[in-house]
Protein backbone atom coordinates (compact mmCIF):
# COMPACT_ATOMS: atom_id res chain seq x y z
CA UNK A 1 0.00 0.00 0.00
CA UNK A 2 2.11 2.17 0.74
CA UNK A 3 4.98 1.61 -2.50
CA UNK A 4 2.14 2.43 -5.07
CA UNK A 5 0.93 5.32 -3.16
CA UNK A 6 4.33 6.61 -2.71
CA UNK A 7 5.38 5.73 -6.30
CA UNK A 8 2.15 8.16 -7.88
CA UNK A 9 3.44 10.69 -5.42
CA UNK A 10 6.76 10.57 -7.02
CA UNK A 11 5.37 10.79 -10.44
CA UNK A 12 3.41 13.78 -9.65
CA UNK A 13 6.59 15.73 -8.54
CA UNK A 14 8.36 14.65 -11.71
CA UNK A 15 5.82 16.17 -14.10
CA UNK A 16 5.96 19.52 -12.17
CA UNK A 17 9.37 19.70 -11.79
CA UNK A 18 9.15 18.65 -15.82
CA UNK A 19 7.40 21.64 -16.24
CA UNK A 20 9.06 24.80 -14.57
CA UNK A 21 12.11 25.07 -16.85
CA UNK A 22 9.96 25.38 -20.17
CA UNK A 23 7.87 28.57 -18.36
CA UNK A 24 10.95 29.97 -17.09
CA UNK A 25 12.20 30.00 -21.20
CA UNK A 26 9.03 30.79 -22.32
CA UNK A 27 9.42 33.92 -20.44
CA UNK A 28 12.99 35.22 -20.75
CA UNK A 29 13.37 37.36 -23.50
CA UNK A 30 16.70 35.57 -24.98
CA UNK A 31 16.09 31.76 -24.38
CA UNK A 32 19.27 29.85 -24.27
CA UNK A 33 19.13 25.83 -24.10
CA UNK A 34 20.04 24.66 -20.90
CA UNK A 35 20.02 21.07 -19.43
CA UNK A 36 18.39 20.50 -15.57
CA UNK A 37 18.53 18.41 -13.25
CA UNK A 38 16.11 16.87 -11.34
CA UNK A 39 15.76 18.99 -8.14
CA UNK A 40 16.72 17.53 -4.88
CA UNK A 41 13.87 17.12 -3.50
CA UNK A 42 12.80 14.61 -6.13
CA UNK A 43 15.98 12.72 -5.86
CA UNK A 44 15.11 12.27 -2.41
CA UNK A 45 11.98 10.82 -2.97
CA UNK A 46 12.77 8.69 -5.16
CA UNK A 47 15.50 7.12 -2.51
CA UNK A 48 12.91 6.51 0.02
CA UNK A 49 10.96 4.78 -2.15
CA UNK A 50 13.18 2.34 -3.16
CA UNK A 51 12.50 -0.82 -1.77
CA UNK A 52 13.94 -2.38 0.89
CA UNK A 53 15.64 -5.56 -0.46
CA UNK A 54 18.81 -5.32 -2.30
CA UNK A 55 16.96 -7.66 -5.17
CA UNK A 56 14.79 -5.28 -6.66
CA UNK A 57 15.96 -3.12 -9.52
CA UNK A 58 16.54 0.24 -8.28
CA UNK A 59 14.90 3.16 -10.23
CA UNK A 60 16.67 6.32 -11.06
CA UNK A 61 15.96 9.91 -12.11
CA UNK A 62 15.14 10.33 -16.07
CA UNK A 63 17.54 12.46 -17.52
CA UNK A 64 16.65 16.15 -17.59
CA UNK A 65 17.35 16.25 -21.31
CA UNK A 66 13.94 13.98 -22.04
CA UNK A 67 11.82 15.86 -19.24
CA UNK A 68 12.31 19.96 -20.90
CA UNK A 69 10.70 20.77 -23.71
CA UNK A 70 12.00 21.74 -26.73
CA UNK A 71 14.21 25.05 -26.88
CA UNK A 72 11.73 27.65 -28.93
CA UNK A 73 13.40 30.09 -31.46
CA UNK A 74 12.92 33.83 -30.93
CA UNK A 75 10.21 35.51 -33.78
CA UNK A 76 11.25 37.73 -36.01
CA UNK A 77 8.40 39.51 -37.33
CA UNK A 78 8.18 40.87 -33.43
CA UNK A 79 7.32 44.20 -33.49
CA UNK A 80 9.75 46.81 -32.08
CA UNK A 81 8.71 49.22 -29.37
CA UNK A 82 6.77 51.98 -30.17
CA UNK A 83 8.80 55.43 -30.53
CA UNK A 84 6.87 58.08 -28.11
CA UNK A 85 7.08 61.83 -29.44
CA UNK A 86 9.72 63.98 -27.52
CA UNK A 87 8.15 66.98 -25.43
CA UNK A 88 6.96 70.00 -27.27
CA UNK A 89 9.16 72.63 -25.61
CA UNK A 90 7.75 75.97 -25.00
CA UNK A 91 8.58 79.20 -27.45
CA UNK A 92 10.46 82.07 -26.51
CA UNK A 93 9.11 84.91 -24.82
CA UNK A 94 7.46 87.48 -27.56
CA UNK A 95 7.23 84.83 -30.00
CA UNK A 96 3.89 82.94 -31.34
CA UNK A 97 3.79 78.87 -31.30
CA UNK A 98 3.71 77.24 -34.27
CA UNK A 99 0.78 75.32 -34.21
CA UNK A 100 0.45 71.97 -33.75
CA UNK A 101 0.47 69.80 -37.02
CA UNK A 102 -1.58 67.08 -34.62
CA UNK A 103 -4.22 69.20 -34.13
CA UNK A 104 -7.01 70.05 -36.24
CA UNK A 105 -6.63 74.11 -37.62
CA UNK A 106 -9.48 76.05 -35.79
CA UNK A 107 -11.82 78.07 -38.45
CA UNK A 108 -13.81 81.14 -37.61
CA UNK A 109 -17.56 81.06 -39.71
CA UNK A 110 -17.13 83.71 -41.70
CA UNK A 111 -19.75 84.41 -44.41
CA UNK A 112 -18.64 83.51 -48.35
CA UNK A 113 -18.47 86.57 -50.08
CA UNK A 114 -20.41 86.81 -53.35
CA UNK A 115 -18.81 85.92 -56.73
CA UNK A 116 -17.84 89.46 -58.24
CA UNK A 117 -20.41 90.16 -61.15
CA UNK A 118 -19.29 89.42 -64.82
CA UNK A 119 -17.52 92.54 -66.14
CA UNK A 120 -19.08 94.39 -68.85
CA UNK A 121 -17.17 95.48 -71.82
CA UNK A 122 -16.77 99.18 -71.94
CA UNK A 123 -17.54 100.38 -76.25
CA UNK A 124 -15.80 103.77 -76.52
CA UNK A 125 -17.07 105.89 -79.59
CA UNK A 126 -15.27 108.24 -81.89
CA UNK A 127 -14.92 111.49 -79.35
CA UNK A 128 -14.39 109.45 -76.29
CA UNK A 129 -11.17 108.61 -76.00
CA UNK A 130 -8.25 110.58 -78.18
CA UNK A 131 -8.73 113.94 -79.41
CA UNK A 132 -10.14 115.28 -82.62
CA UNK A 133 -9.98 118.58 -85.19
CA UNK A 134 -12.69 119.99 -86.93
CA UNK A 135 -13.49 122.53 -89.68
CA UNK A 136 -17.16 123.63 -90.54
CA UNK A 137 -18.97 125.57 -93.11
CA UNK A 138 -21.92 127.19 -91.87
CA UNK A 139 -24.29 129.30 -94.29
CA UNK A 140 -26.52 131.38 -91.83
CA UNK A 141 -28.86 133.73 -94.30
CA UNK A 142 -30.56 135.81 -91.64
CA UNK A 143 -30.11 139.81 -90.89
CA UNK A 144 -29.64 140.97 -87.29
CA UNK A 145 -31.94 143.87 -85.70
CA UNK A 146 -30.46 147.57 -84.36
CA UNK A 147 -32.48 148.97 -82.32
CA UNK A 148 -32.39 152.12 -79.61
CA UNK A 149 -33.06 150.85 -76.11
CA UNK A 150 -34.63 151.63 -72.60
CA UNK A 151 -31.77 153.93 -71.91
CA UNK A 152 -31.99 156.19 -75.12
CA UNK A 153 -32.21 159.67 -74.68
CA UNK A 154 -33.76 160.78 -77.65
CA UNK A 155 -37.13 160.53 -79.76
CA UNK A 156 -35.98 159.80 -83.41
CA UNK A 157 -36.41 155.65 -84.87
CA UNK A 158 -33.42 153.98 -84.63
CA UNK A 159 -34.63 150.73 -86.00
CA UNK A 160 -31.92 149.28 -88.31
CA UNK A 161 -32.08 145.74 -90.25
CA UNK A 162 -28.44 144.94 -91.21
CA UNK A 163 -27.85 144.65 -94.63
CA UNK A 164 -26.19 141.59 -96.11
CA UNK A 165 -25.72 138.05 -95.27
CA UNK A 166 -22.97 136.24 -94.84
CA UNK A 167 -21.11 133.85 -97.64
CA UNK A 168 -20.01 131.46 -95.01
CA UNK A 169 -19.73 131.16 -91.40
CA UNK A 170 -15.89 130.17 -90.35
CA UNK A 171 -16.12 127.41 -87.04
CA UNK A 172 -13.15 125.81 -85.86
CA UNK A 173 -13.85 123.07 -83.27
CA UNK A 174 -11.23 121.07 -81.18
CA UNK A 175 -11.78 118.26 -78.96
CA UNK A 176 -10.74 115.68 -76.21
CA UNK A 177 -11.86 113.05 -74.20
CA UNK A 178 -11.74 113.70 -70.48
CA UNK A 179 -12.53 110.98 -68.91
CA UNK A 180 -14.83 107.62 -68.80
CA UNK A 181 -17.37 108.93 -71.84
CA UNK A 182 -16.84 112.13 -70.91
CA UNK A 183 -15.10 115.19 -72.98
CA UNK A 184 -14.20 118.54 -73.22
CA UNK A 185 -14.85 120.66 -76.71
CA UNK A 186 -13.78 123.99 -77.73
CA UNK A 187 -15.56 126.07 -80.92
CA UNK A 188 -15.18 128.94 -82.43
CA UNK A 189 -17.29 130.80 -84.64
CA UNK A 190 -16.29 133.97 -87.10
CA UNK A 191 -18.99 135.45 -89.52
CA UNK A 192 -19.55 139.01 -90.84
CA UNK A 193 -21.71 140.61 -93.34
CA UNK A 194 -22.49 144.35 -95.10
CA UNK A 195 -24.89 145.66 -97.28
CA UNK A 196 -26.62 149.37 -98.22
CA UNK A 197 -30.28 151.00 -97.97
CA UNK A 198 -31.80 154.86 -98.06
CA UNK A 199 -33.23 155.40 -95.28
CA UNK A 200 -37.14 156.79 -95.87
CA UNK A 201 -36.89 158.22 -92.28
CA UNK A 202 -34.49 160.08 -90.58
CA UNK A 203 -32.77 157.46 -88.12
CA UNK A 204 -30.13 157.59 -85.12
CA UNK A 205 -27.27 155.24 -84.74
CA UNK A 206 -24.52 155.33 -82.21
CA UNK A 207 -25.85 158.64 -81.28
CA UNK A 208 -25.02 159.07 -85.13
CA UNK A 209 -28.04 161.75 -86.58
CA UNK A 210 -28.94 160.37 -90.64
CA UNK A 211 -31.76 162.49 -92.70
CA UNK A 212 -34.19 161.00 -94.65
CA UNK A 213 -33.22 159.94 -97.83
CA UNK A 214 -29.59 159.20 -97.01
CA UNK A 215 -28.12 156.23 -98.48
CA UNK A 216 -26.76 154.32 -95.62
CA UNK A 217 -23.97 151.18 -95.37
CA UNK A 218 -24.25 148.74 -92.47
CA UNK A 219 -21.76 146.20 -91.57
CA UNK A 220 -21.43 143.81 -88.49
CA UNK A 221 -18.91 141.07 -87.25
CA UNK A 222 -19.88 138.16 -85.44
CA UNK A 223 -17.08 136.43 -83.16
CA UNK A 224 -18.21 133.54 -80.72
CA UNK A 225 -15.87 131.60 -78.46
CA UNK A 226 -17.50 128.18 -76.88
CA UNK A 227 -15.54 126.05 -73.92
CA UNK A 228 -18.24 122.70 -73.11
CA UNK A 229 -17.81 120.18 -70.71
CA UNK A 230 -20.01 116.99 -71.69
CA UNK A 231 -20.51 115.19 -69.25
CA UNK A 232 -22.20 111.62 -69.55
CA UNK A 233 -25.56 111.53 -67.17
CA UNK A 234 -27.61 108.27 -68.72
CA UNK A 235 -27.08 105.68 -69.28
CA UNK A 236 -24.42 104.31 -66.61
CA UNK A 237 -22.66 102.09 -67.27
CA UNK A 238 -22.17 102.92 -70.96
CA UNK A 239 -21.38 99.14 -71.76
CA UNK A 240 -22.20 98.63 -75.29
CA UNK A 241 -25.50 100.74 -75.34
CA UNK A 242 -25.94 103.20 -78.38
CA UNK A 243 -27.24 106.00 -76.89
CA UNK A 244 -26.02 108.45 -74.22
CA UNK A 245 -27.39 111.36 -72.72
CA UNK A 246 -25.24 114.25 -71.64
CA UNK A 247 -25.12 117.38 -69.57
CA UNK A 248 -23.38 120.41 -71.46
CA UNK A 249 -21.89 122.50 -68.96
CA UNK A 250 -20.32 125.73 -71.33
CA UNK A 251 -18.73 129.17 -70.83
CA UNK A 252 -19.24 131.51 -73.87
CA UNK A 253 -17.75 134.98 -75.46
CA UNK A 254 -19.57 136.52 -77.86
CA UNK A 255 -18.50 139.76 -79.34
CA UNK A 256 -20.89 142.00 -82.15
CA UNK A 257 -19.47 144.87 -84.09
CA UNK A 258 -22.05 147.16 -85.80
CA UNK A 259 -20.79 149.42 -88.16
CA UNK A 260 -23.18 152.38 -90.01
CA UNK A 261 -21.79 155.23 -92.36
CA UNK A 262 -23.01 157.40 -95.06
CA UNK A 263 -20.37 156.95 -98.11
CA UNK A 264 -21.76 159.85 -100.04
CA UNK A 265 -22.06 162.17 -97.72
CA UNK A 266 -17.91 162.88 -97.81
CA UNK A 267 -18.17 165.36 -100.83
CA UNK A 268 -19.92 167.90 -101.61
CA UNK A 269 -21.90 167.80 -105.62
CA UNK A 270 -18.63 169.37 -106.86
CA UNK A 271 -16.91 166.86 -105.56
CA UNK A 272 -14.95 168.51 -102.84
CA UNK A 273 -14.27 166.80 -99.56
CA UNK A 274 -16.90 168.30 -96.70
CA UNK A 275 -14.81 169.14 -93.84
CA UNK A 276 -16.36 169.72 -89.99
CA UNK A 277 -16.41 173.25 -88.16
CA UNK A 278 -12.43 172.37 -86.76
CA UNK A 279 -11.42 171.92 -89.98
CA UNK A 280 -10.91 168.42 -90.11
CA UNK A 281 -12.30 166.15 -92.68
CA UNK A 282 -15.88 165.02 -91.92
CA UNK A 283 -17.18 161.75 -89.93
CA UNK A 284 -20.57 160.25 -90.63
CA UNK A 285 -19.22 156.63 -88.87
CA UNK A 286 -20.71 155.22 -85.80
CA UNK A 287 -19.23 151.81 -85.06
CA UNK A 288 -19.55 150.05 -81.62
CA UNK A 289 -18.77 146.27 -79.95
CA UNK A 290 -21.14 144.84 -77.50
CA UNK A 291 -19.68 142.02 -75.50
CA UNK A 292 -21.58 139.09 -73.99
CA UNK A 293 -20.07 136.55 -71.69
CA UNK A 294 -22.27 134.21 -69.91
CA UNK A 295 -22.68 130.54 -69.17
CA UNK A 296 -24.95 128.17 -70.81
CA UNK A 297 -26.43 124.50 -69.89
CA UNK A 298 -27.86 122.26 -71.70
CA UNK A 299 -28.49 118.97 -73.25
CA UNK A 300 -26.57 116.50 -76.01
CA UNK A 301 -27.98 113.06 -77.14
CA UNK A 302 -25.76 111.12 -79.25
CA UNK A 303 -26.76 107.77 -80.93
CA UNK A 304 -24.48 105.14 -82.58
CA UNK A 305 -27.04 102.90 -85.03
CA UNK A 306 -23.53 101.17 -86.59
CA UNK A 307 -19.90 101.44 -86.17
CA UNK A 308 -19.46 104.36 -89.05
CA UNK A 309 -22.49 106.48 -88.25
CA UNK A 310 -23.83 108.92 -85.60
CA UNK A 311 -26.75 110.98 -85.12
CA UNK A 312 -26.24 114.24 -82.21
CA UNK A 313 -28.33 116.75 -80.95
CA UNK A 314 -26.90 119.32 -78.70
CA UNK A 315 -28.93 122.55 -76.99
CA UNK A 316 -27.82 125.57 -75.11
CA UNK A 317 -28.67 128.45 -74.02
CA UNK A 318 -29.04 130.99 -71.09
CA UNK A 319 -30.51 133.97 -70.40
CA UNK A 320 -30.85 137.57 -67.95
CA UNK A 321 -34.15 139.50 -68.40
CA UNK A 322 -33.45 142.73 -69.93
CA UNK A 323 -29.50 142.13 -69.86
CA UNK A 324 -29.12 139.60 -72.90
CA UNK A 325 -29.86 136.46 -73.79
CA UNK A 326 -28.08 133.74 -75.86
CA UNK A 327 -28.81 130.15 -77.48
CA UNK A 328 -26.82 127.92 -79.77
CA UNK A 329 -28.09 124.04 -80.80
CA UNK A 330 -27.11 121.77 -83.85
CA UNK A 331 -28.20 118.82 -85.29
CA UNK A 332 -25.95 116.77 -87.11
CA UNK A 333 -25.67 113.46 -89.32
CA UNK A 334 -22.16 111.71 -88.92
CA UNK A 335 -20.30 109.21 -91.23
CA UNK A 336 -17.20 107.92 -91.15
CA UNK A 337 -15.66 107.34 -94.66
CA UNK A 338 -12.23 106.28 -94.13
CA UNK A 339 -10.43 105.64 -91.02
CA UNK A 340 -9.58 108.79 -88.54
CA UNK A 341 -12.28 111.07 -90.76
CA UNK A 342 -15.67 111.57 -90.59
CA UNK A 343 -17.56 114.08 -92.61
CA UNK A 344 -20.60 115.95 -90.86
CA UNK A 345 -23.98 116.99 -92.32
CA UNK A 346 -26.17 119.07 -90.29
CA UNK A 347 -27.99 122.02 -89.16
CA UNK A 348 -26.89 124.62 -86.79
CA UNK A 349 -28.71 128.02 -85.01
CA UNK A 350 -27.58 130.34 -83.63
CA UNK A 351 -28.79 133.23 -81.19
CA UNK A 352 -28.56 136.37 -79.07
CA UNK A 353 -30.10 139.55 -77.85
CA UNK A 354 -27.90 141.85 -75.64
CA UNK A 355 -29.07 144.18 -72.78
CA UNK A 356 -31.95 146.09 -73.31
CA UNK A 357 -30.91 148.35 -69.91
CA UNK A 358 -28.65 150.29 -72.64
CA UNK A 359 -29.11 153.36 -75.24
CA UNK A 360 -28.95 150.77 -78.16
CA UNK A 361 -29.61 146.95 -78.65
CA UNK A 362 -28.83 144.15 -80.88
CA UNK A 363 -30.61 140.97 -82.04
CA UNK A 364 -30.10 138.06 -84.33
CA UNK A 365 -31.11 134.80 -84.68
CA UNK A 366 -28.97 132.79 -87.29
CA UNK A 367 -29.90 129.13 -88.96
CA UNK A 368 -28.88 127.40 -91.71
CA UNK A 369 -27.35 124.37 -93.08
CA UNK A 370 -23.50 123.10 -92.44
CA UNK A 371 -21.04 120.92 -93.69
CA UNK A 372 -17.43 119.65 -91.97
CA UNK A 373 -15.14 117.61 -91.74
CA UNK A 374 -13.36 115.86 -87.93
CA UNK A 375 -9.76 113.97 -88.09
CA UNK A 376 -10.02 111.79 -85.22
CA UNK A 377 -6.54 110.89 -83.09
CA UNK A 378 -7.80 107.09 -83.08
CA UNK A 379 -9.57 104.35 -85.23
CA UNK A 380 -12.59 104.15 -84.01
Amino acid sequence: MTNPLTGFICACLLVVAGNLPGRAQEKSPNPQPAIQAAPPVVQMAIQTTAPADSTAPQQTAAPAEATAPPVQAPAEDAQPPQQTNPPQQAPPAGQTPPPNEDQPTQHGILPVPPPPPPKIPDVRRPGESGFWVGIQGWFPKQQPIFNRANQSTFVGSSLITMQGTPKYAEVLEVGAAVGLHNTLRFTATNFNASGDFTTPVALVAWAEPYTAGTYISTNYKTQSLKLSYEYLTWPYPVGSKNFRLKTLWQVQYTSITSTFDSPLDYYDTNGNLILDTSGNPANFSASRTVHIFSPMLGLGGYYYPSRHFRLEVNGSGFGWPHRYDIFDTDVSLNIRVIPHFELRLGGRAFGFKTSTNSDYYLHGIFANAFVGLRWYSNSE
